[in-house]
């Protein structure tokens, strides 16, 4: 069972709701103005407001983040820790496991307090969590060394009118979602996990419907509103800043006519679509961990104990299977079986991933009827190094919100990992 001083998720945690790359699919996204590092660093003062940790403990600072995409990404954690408030004197951490950037580095910040070698006693808290943008530019390979202008490219930018006729750019975004291991796309993955359990397109979208479905339910009743920090945006030609306080990507109005309508993206005949993927959306999220008794003394009121972890691989060209294989290891490392889970937070990369994990988790005795209950990346989207962090608290809240006891958070990873945490309601 887990350790009664174990890694405790103190209560005040935030993030931010998850704005679409694109707004309404016509103009840029509510959040295209920030970076990574900015919305983590939002996120880590929307934390540190709520959570009432003198800032003087907080030792250590651990963030995931997935891909370098603006100027100041180099810089990730650290950039995420002066943006949130925190003095010079504590060091930052990126972690990046990909899809799984966010689950690790809570997993990470709870290693560093609990190992004994760069735990600090005077300052005993960390602060965990992960952020992405998703607007990743637009980039020209292979100038460097070769002859742009009246010059040869060493550094600096460069003049788009200097070009080579016939110069494109590449979308770093979708490069990114091609594993050349796999020699397949992420979403290509996806389909064959479809393939090898038979899993039809109208059960796909069906799953897809039920995000939606739930999302909105969960929205409309209040849910999320203990975890979201609103976010103040202004767009361009608005005459005011207008508050973001809601996900912005779920469906008001979803139907199963409307998902079969939709054709599919990846491949001939396949079943993967538009409306049976994850959103791409930017998001951040941030909370303060700290061992159970450094909490105790301080009387800080803790949220959930951390009570298994599991990392796991599998084969990269069915990348999404990885959550099964993680979760065996971190109910294992719990020391529960699969019958006690309450709440389950599984990352839904794509349907038919979705579907095939939860076919897994069934084996293993955990209910599908208690997975993503209030919907999941489908409806609400996947800001890569951020969903592990947003889902570790969604399901830290929804376990103190209906009493239950044991959460699961878990992801597929992109090139074949899993990444899964057990929480415990303390």
């Amino acid at each position: 069972m887990a350790n009664r001083d174990g890694i405790v998720i103190l209560d005040g945690g935030r993030r931010l709701p998850r704005a679409d790359i694109l707004h309404q699919n016509r103009e840029p996204g509510l959040f295209s103005r920030f970076s990574t590092t900015q919305l983590g660093g939002m996120a880590i003062a929307a934390t540190l407001s709520s959570t009432p940790v003198p800032r003087d403990r907080i030792g250590h600072v651990v963030m995931g983040m997935a891909q370098h995409s603006h100027r100041d990404s180099i810089y990730a954690a650290q950039g995420m820790r002066w943006r949130g408030g925190l003095p010079h004197d504590v060091p930052a951490l990126t972690v990046a496991r990909i899809c799984g950037s966010g689950a690790e580095a809570v997993a990470v910040g709870a290693e560093i307090l609990t190992a004994g070698l760069r735990d600090d006693p005077d300052r005993p808290f960390a602060v965990v969590g992960g952020a992405e943008s998703m607007q990743y530019p637009f980039t020209a390979y292979g100038l460097r060394g070769r002859k742009v202008g009246d010059a040869v490219q060493k550094y600096g930018p460069v003049e788009a009118r200097s070009l080579p006729a016939g110069t494109y750019l590449a979308d770093v975004l979708l490069a990114g979602l091609y594993d050349p291991s796999a020699r397949l796309s992420m979403a290509n993955t996806a389909e064959e996990l479809a393939r090898r359990h038979g899993i039809t397109r109208a059960e796909a979208d069906a799953f897809g419907l039920r995000s939606h479905v739930n999302a909105k339910a969960a929205r409309d009743a209040g849910w999320f509103d203990e975890e979201i920090a609103p976010v103040q945006v202004q767009r361009d030609g608005a005459a005011s800043a207008e508050t973001v306080r809601y996900d912005t990507h779920i469906l008001e109005q979803p139907s199963m006519e409307a998902m079969a309508r939709l054709p599919a993206a990846f491949e001939q005949g396949g079943i993967v679509t538009a409306g049976n993927a994850s959103a791409v959306v930017d998001g951040a999220a941030a909370m303060v961990i700290g061992k159970e008794s450094d909490a105790a003394r301080a009387g800080l009121r803790p949220l959930a104990r951390l009570a298994g972890v599991g990392v796991a691989g599998c084969a990269p060209e069915i990348m999404g299977w990885g959550p099964v294989p993680a979760t065996a290891r971190a109910l294992k490392r719990a020391g529960i079986r699969g019958a006690d889970v309450d709440v389950v937070e599984l990352n839904e990369a794509f349907a038919p991933q979705a579907l095939a994990c939860i076919r897994g988790f069934a084996k293993m005795g955990i209910d599908p009827d208690r997975v993503n209950r209030m919907g999941n990346a489908i409806a609400l989207g996947h800001p890569l190094g951020a969903t592990g962090a947003i889902l570790t608290l969604t399901c830290a809240y929804q376990l103190r919100r209906t009493g239950k006891r044991y959460g699961l958070v878990t992801m597929c990873i992109g090139g074949g990992q899993g990444i899964a945490l057990v929480l415990e309601a303390v």
